[in-house]
């Protein structure tokens, strides 16, 4: 794997840093996030219009992962996270200048694109300053994430009931997040790239590696049909008002990113493996939960189990693959992120496939399916 040089900095300054590279990628997105319902009236957009635009995105993110593991096998992961963030907030800007719906698939597209080539390479970079401490410290940076992803949404919602156009509001942020970088990147980490290694256009993970990959998707889709059908799951089987099912998702978010800034102290108390069988746990039970009493505070119950179960698989799969023996960390965290985003990106979708074949309370239970696919998985790492 790749290798830290030792840093001139102290870890402390270079996990601030990092930190803040985190922040700038969960404020960014969720910049965007918020203002969809904006760019949906504007390009006039019904639901199935949207949806077949906004895959724009996910195709980007999925076609470069090849690229970023090409760029992360030959150049320290700092300066591939300093220039997919540049990218990724310059494509940010450009959004909110669309007026044409093929413009807008483009730039999705590259945004998707540029997001993941700082997405895994910022968490390349959390294992290497994970490396500079001899105790967990590394879901406190996806807690940071989560929470700028709150601050994101209030200005967002500030600016749509200021009927701030989205062109001043995405090139504002776009700039803001362009100069925290250029600030802080002097204080990155710099890792020493492994030597090139010869592998297929798509890096999928190698026999040591396949666990957590499952692992890493089993987790990913309960947290991509979260994102996408908890607030619907309110409102179809819980029979919700439109505030109560908003709250719903909130409530799980909330339980996210709480145990995002608790996990280390968890982690260092009882061990990764330990936790990840937690997590596994949780989110089987949360389902099961949720989908066995749609009652809004049984359901709601649940659904804090599955913010809690979700919130530090991710973080502690990236940790552990990219300790990886046969591949560079930032090589082997994305092979697991390609296998991680796949359950992300089509689990969801089977969700609604489920739930038009029967109701979202069987699409619920099959998810906790996954949560216990994720315990049996864990059984067998060895740590």
């Amino acid at each position: 794997m790749a290798e830290a040089i030792r840093p001139l900095k102290s870890p402390k300054t270079i996990r601030i840093a990092t930190a803040v590279f985190f922040f700038i990628s969960g404020f960014s997105y969720a910049t965007w996030a918020s203002r969809i319902p904006t760019l949906q009236q504007k390009l006039h957009l019904n639901e199935a219009e949207l949806g077949a635009v906004l895959f724009a995105l996910p195709a980007g993110l999925m076609l470069t992962i090849p690229i970023t593991s090409w760029f992360l096998s030959r150049q320290s992961s700092n300066k591939v996270m300093f220039a997919g963030t540049v990218c990724f907030n310059l494509m940010l800007a450009l959004i909110g200048f669309t007026n044409q719906v093929w413009q807008l698939v483009i730039v999705l597209f590259l945004f998707g694109s540029s997001r993941n080539l700082m997405n895994i390479s910022v968490n390349a970079q959390s294992v290497g300053v994970q490396g500079l401490y001899n105790r967990s410290i590394i879901t406190t940076f996806h807690g940071v994430w989560s929470m700028a992803g709150f601050a994101a949404a209030a200005l967002g919602y500030l600016m749509v009931a200021g009927t701030v156009p989205t062109s001043y509001h995405f090139l504002s942020v776009g700039f803001l997040m362009i100069g925290l970088a250029f600030w802080f990147f002097s204080n990155t980490l710099h890792q020493q790239p492994a030597a090139q290694e010869k592998k297929s256009a798509f890096v999928l993970p190698d026999k040591s590696l396949v666990k957590f990959g499952l692992i890493s998707f089993a987790s990913m889709a309960c947290e991509g049909t979260m994102y996408d059908w908890s607030a619907i799951y309110f409102h179809k089987e819980v029979h919700a008002t439109a505030t109560v099912a908003t709250a719903g998702f909130v409530i799980y978010m909330i339980a996210m990113t709480t145990a995002r800034f608790f996990g280390d102290y968890l982690v260092n108390r009882f061990g990764i493996k330990p936790m990840l069988t937690y997590s596994g746990i949780l989110i089987f039970t949360g389902m099961l939960i949720a989908a066995a009493f749609p009652i809004a505070i049984v359901a709601g119950f649940g659904f804090i189990l599955i913010g809690f179960g979700v919130a530090c698989v991710v973080p502690l799969v990236f940790s552990m693959a990219g300790k990886s023996k046969t591949l560079s960390s930032g090589s082997a965290i994305a092979s697991v992120s390609t296998v991680g985003y796949l359950g992300f990106l089509m689990v969801p979708p089977v969700v609604g496939f489920i739930a038009q074949a029967a109701n979202l309370r069987w699409s619920f239970a099959v998810m906790a399916g996954l949560g216990a696919m994720m315990i049996w998985m864990v059984s067998k790492i060895r740590e």
